[in-house]
């Protein structure tokens, strides 16, 4: 996970309360979110994602990178729809990904490179399970509005956590502050916002900082970099032959417990959105 260096932006943010976090230990606790699931990342790391579509993942950008800033190829990527003490609801290979063409790995912890901070996957096969429903996406949510994130994290791992009232803090243009709780692997993570037809997605955890003592997260809106990425996508971007987005394949090595990496991304959105 990108830990942030974003202290300077950061105004003091007093009285924040948040809940603690809820371990969906049980499939009937986690039987409303088995469209979060965890990414599996060359076998070294993982980050988490949730389906938009059956066959399109949302995540965070810098899951796509190793830690040496190289892009992972799509073969050694698997999603893990609801992943719960070592079972999944659904278990899926990759055919590509792709991350906002604004997003750079290497520059500085910014508000830019959070906002920039979302990537698509397209999986090898659509996720088709009663049980498994993929989310809507919606608009930034105001300052104060109650959100919940569902994640993994590297001291939990093996089944989601919920956290259903932490608070937006503040709504900078290129960021959302939260006091949501997050750690290495809740790259990624849905952040919901919840209302009368029930849950959306309103932004992806990207990083975390402080507000003076205080932990907050750094969540990327999404308004319309989905959008974006899809006519990347449309326009061919993520597969080998002439894409930009040439993926490189990782380095093997030995797994370690973080949560952040990355590959790149083809096949006509209007298809994508399909469910």
């Amino acid at each position: 996970m990108l830990w942030g260096a974003l202290l300077s932006l950061l105004p003091a943010f007093a009285g924040a309360q948040s809940a603690g976090l809820f371990s969906m230990e049980s499939r009937q606790d986690g039987r409303a979110w088995e469209a979060v699931g965890r990414l599996e990342l060359a076998g070294k790391a993982f980050c988490t994602g949730s389906l938009i579509t059956p066959k399109v993942v949302l995540t965070a950008a810098h899951c796509l990178y190793d830690d040496t800033g190289t892009l992972i190829a799509p073969e050694d990527i698997q999603f893990l729809a609801g992943w719960r003490n070592g079972r999944a609801a659904a278990y899926r290979r990759v055919r590509r990904a792709v991350a906002h063409p604004d997003y750079d790995v290497n520059a500085a912890p910014s508000s830019d490179r959070v906002y920039n901070d979302i990537a698509l996957i397209e999986l090898q096969h659509p996720v088709r399970n009663t049980t498994i429903i993929p989310f809507v996406t919606g608009q930034r949510p105001p300052v104060g509005e109650s959100v919940g994130v569902v994640s993994y994290a590297h001291n939990r791992s093996e089944a989601p956590s919920m956290q259903d009232t932490c608070d937006v803090m503040s709504a900078q243009q290129t960021v959302l502050i939260m006091s949501c709780s997050v750690d290495f692997g809740s790259s990624g993570s849905p952040v919901f916002a919840f209302g009368p037809d029930g849950p959306r997605i309103v932004s992806v955890v990207s990083s975390k900082a402080k507000s003076g003592d205080q932990p907050v997260s750094l969540g990327a809106p999404l308004d319309t970099q989905i959008d974006v990425i899809l006519g990347l996508m449309e326009d061919g971007a993520g597969f080998a032959e002439g894409s930009v987005f040439r993926p490189f394949r990782a380095d093997a090595g030995a797994r370690k417990n973080t949560g952040a990496k990355f590959i790149r991304p083809q096949e006509p959105a209007s298809d994508l959105l399909k469910p």
